[in-house]
């Protein structure tokens, strides 16, 4: 069984076959999906794909590089979705200062603040996204005492997945792991503990091998599973086991049965 923690089915890309692909999953070993929003406007329409597929969640949040001109009126919104009965988190959310066209540093680091507040106010867990930030994601991160959640798609270093797993942290593994150049990546899976793994498509982006130029989506998991095993002295059907029962325990998701 398959939990894909992190697959963005509001995106574009999926307009011409997303009811299709989703109603597919069950029977593709992929019992559960977490689609996070980056906006209010996909934070709402992850919560209508949520209500009409029942192994379909949703996080709630506004994303670092959609944060241009955020505010009150935004983050009132985020507010009132995280009410919604399958919105089990907030996110995706955090910093991104790869792109010099992204809102300014302290605008991004402003709505992250805000909704990591939230996040401790509401017992929510939270999605961030981490790129070319790594000090200044702990740093505000640090600021709230039991705050619990997962860092997606982790590219920090070791020295960082340390911190972040000592404090309760979950890292997020998607298709790099299975890219010639992931060897941080790969450093970083070999000291994360079993029980802290979730897998991740990230979909419809970062395609895994043998999928490389192709539209990432949830079936493509398997592949990250196996990756992931292979280090870890595990077959893929355990590994993928494990990281289920991760993220429906971080997520606060019911058992999910097979057949």
């Amino acid at each position: 069984m398959f939990f894909d923690t992190h697959a963005h089915y509001d995106d574009a890309q999926f307009d011409a076959d997303r009811d299709a692909l989703l109603a597919s999953m069950p029977e593709r070993g992929v019992r559960a999906i977490l689609n996070p929003g980056c906006t209010v406007a996909s934070s709402r329409a992850a919560l209508d794909l949520a209500r009409r597929f029942p192994w379909v969640w949703a996080a709630v949040g506004l994303h670092p590089e959609e944060c241009h001109g955020a505010g009150p009126a935004e983050l009132d919104a985020i507010r009132a979705l995280c009410a919604e009965e399958k919105a089990v988190a907030i996110g995706e959310i955090g910093l991104d200062y790869h792109w010099d066209t992204n809102p300014p540093r302290e605008q991004q680091q402003t709505i992250f603040r805000a909704q990591l507040a939230l996040a401790v106010e509401l017992d929510k867990p939270v999605i961030v996204h981490d790129r070319d930030a790594h000090a200044d994601c702990l740093a505000l991160v640090s600021e709230q005492p039991g705050l619990r959640g997962v860092f997606h798609c982790f590219s920090g270093s070791p020295e960082l997945a340390e911190i972040l797993l000592k404090r309760g942290w979950y890292l997020g593994f998607d298709g790099p792991i299975t890219y010639k150049n992931a060897k941080k990546a790969l450093a970083v899976l070999d000291i994360t503990p079993l029980d802290r793994i979730l897998l991740e498509t990230d979909a419809p982006y970062l395609p895994p091998v043998p999928h490389r130029g192709e539209r990432n989506d949830s079936r493509f998991l398997p592949h990250i599973a196996a990756a992931a095993a292979a280090r870890k002295g595990l077959e893929p059907e355990e590994l993928a086991r494990i990281a289920a029962e991760n993220g429906r325990r971080l997520f606060g998701l019911p058992e999910t049965r097979e057949g």
